[in-house]
Order: C-alpha cells, then structure tokens, then sequence
C-alpha cells in the first residue's frame, strides 16, 4: 500500500511539473511579438512594398514571375505576378475583392465571390490574426508541439471570425512562425492551403518572412516567393486597391 501511494505521488508531482512547463497560449502569442519586433514596431509600420519572384512549379514544367505586393494598414492589399508583358493583380480594398487574370485569358477586372475574397480579407491583416485576436473576434487555442520538418513546433489554432480556420506554428526558440495553414470553403469545396515562411529579416525593426512556400496540405507545395526588397511607410495610393472605373 506504501508503496503504491509512493508511485501515485511520483506521477502527480510529474504531471504538476510537465504542466508547468507547458506554456499558454497568451505566453506563446506575447513571445511571437516580441520576437517579431514587439507592439510598438509592428504598430509603426503603416505600410510595406514587397518586390521578388513568384515560382510556380507545374510539375511538367516551372516557371518564374516578376512578384510585387503592396500592403497598406487598415484595409489594402494587392499582389501583381508578371510575365512576359501580361500582369495578374489580385487585390483587397478593405471591402470588396477584385482580381485581373490574363493568364487565364480574361484581362477585364472581375469581383471576387465573397468566400473567394475571404483570402485576400485575412491577408489584409496587418499584423495577422495573433495580435488583437480578442478585438478581432478570433478564438485561440494552445495545442500542443507538432513536428515541422525535423522542428517540435507549438502548435496554435485559431478559429477566425469569418468562420475559417488557422493553425499556426511557432519555432519553439525563436518563436516566429515557420508554418501556417488555413482551413476554408470555397464554392462548396474544403481544403486546407498550408504555408511553409523562412529568411526572417527586418524590415522598420519588425522581422518578416522573405520566403513563403504554398501548396495544399499533404501535396507538395508548388509556389513559391521570395522577396529580394521591402520598403515600409512607402505612400500608397487609393487607386491601387481600388475596383478600376469603367473605361
């Protein structure tokens, strides 16, 4: 009986003191801004113009596209993939999506149905869903470490306002994202879309990714950007997000 009650101590004491250890979601969040550059930084960037390369692998063949996104605080968001003289632009003006794809032979802007503008809605997120994530009316949950290409990662879930949701994954010594995916609908259909980001620098003091791999999740990912500038606080006009007027 001694004996008994001796092994039922060990393991209470080991269970209080794995659970200890174990951090919370709010802690984990709090050292993400803090690795990322903390509040303040993140708060003074009021704008930000990437300009790079967008690879898309086809399997059979490859192929590469001059990449410039624009990313204005409080609402704007656009993207331009280039090539050999043609521009797709996919675009969010805080309201209403819009995109322009001559790649696919339609070189009219065209509105995007609202769960196809949900996307460019979360990108346009300045800070992404972590910061204020109670103002914003996400929920998050700690769920553990998960590994991530040889990492033991801790694993967030958040369950976006609009109804998707986001798992994210923090390295556990830097604590700045090396993965994410996002569970959607769109025209009816599920899929996950998963984001591996890497080559972390600064840019206004805020660490960002300069490297971002997409695919579905449990498919090989099969783009591709990588940034070579970042400017912040750059001027951006209306014009840019905006659905372009009637010619």
């Amino acid at each position: 009986m001694a004996l008994r009650c001796v092994v039922f101590a060990l393991l209470f004491i080991q269970s209080i003191a794995a659970s200890a250890q174990s951090p919370t979601v709010s802690e984990l969040i709090e050292k993400n801004i803090h690795a990322r550059g903390g509040i303040d930084k993140l708060r003074a960037i009021r704008s930000l113009r990437f300009e790079g390369s967008l690879k898309i692998d086809g399997g059979d063949s490859s192929f590469e596209l001059g990449y410039v996104q624009f990313h204005r605080r409080g609402g704007g968001y656009r993207t331009e993939a280039s090539l050999q003289g043609l521009t797709a632009v996919t675009a969010w003006d805080g309201k209403d999506a819009w995109q322009i794809q001559p790649f696919q032979g339609r070189k009219d802007p065209e509105r995007l149905a609202a769960d196809q503008a949900k996307g460019l809605a979360q990108a346009a997120d300045f800070d992404g869903p972590l910061v204020d994530w109670r103002d914003k009316g996400h929920k998050v949950e700690y769920m553990g470490t998960q590994d991530v290409d040889g990492t033991s990662a801790h694993k967030i879930k958040i369950r976006l306002a609009d109804g998707d949701t986001q798992y994210v994954y923090l390295d556990p010594d830097y604590f700045l994202e090396i993965r994410s995916s996002t569970l959607t609908t769109v025209r009816g259909v599920e899929f996950e879309q998963e984001n591996d980001l890497g080559n972390y620098e600064q840019v206004a003091g805020v660490y960002l990714p300069f490297s971002i791999e997409s695919g579905r999740k449990g498919q090989p990912k099969d783009q591709k950007i990588t940034i070579q500038k970042a400017e912040a606080n750059v001027a951006l006009d209306d014009f840019l997000f905006a659905y372009p007027a009637a010619k």
